[in-house]
């Protein structure tokens, strides 16, 4: 199936190797504008860079950077939160562990 590129879909994404662009059948020859060549044409389709081309996947490979980094932090306060809370239960055990055995002595 050698069919050929549209310009959403290509035959190749090298802007040299592509077809130069033609004029439609029901443009008048000669209409162009005088300062509209198909240099011009061919220039502006070197604007499509590969670069250009990959600009939403590194923006979604910055989001997912981003929410990975906002998941660790909110994991990493979890974290200390949970041992905080530990921490004062272990305090109030050793205070409780204390004050027993202070009674114990007492009498």
């Amino acid at each position: 199936m050698n069919t050929a590129g549209t310009i959403d879909r290509p035959l190749t994404y090298d802007p040299k190797k592509q077809a130069p662009m033609k004029p439609s059948t029901h443009d008048i020859a000669g209409s162009a504008p005088e300062d509209f060549t198909t240099s011009d044409a061919n220039d502006s389709r070197q604007n499509r860079t590969r670069e250009m081309q990959l600009i939403p996947e590194a923006l979604a490979r910055a989001h997912m950077r981003d929410r990975l980094h906002e998941a660790e932090r909110e994991r990493r306060a979890l974290r200390v939160a949970t041992a905080r809370r530990l921490q004062r239960r272990a305090e109030r055990a050793s205070r409780r562990a204390r004050r027993a055995l202070a009674m114990a002595v007492m009498q």
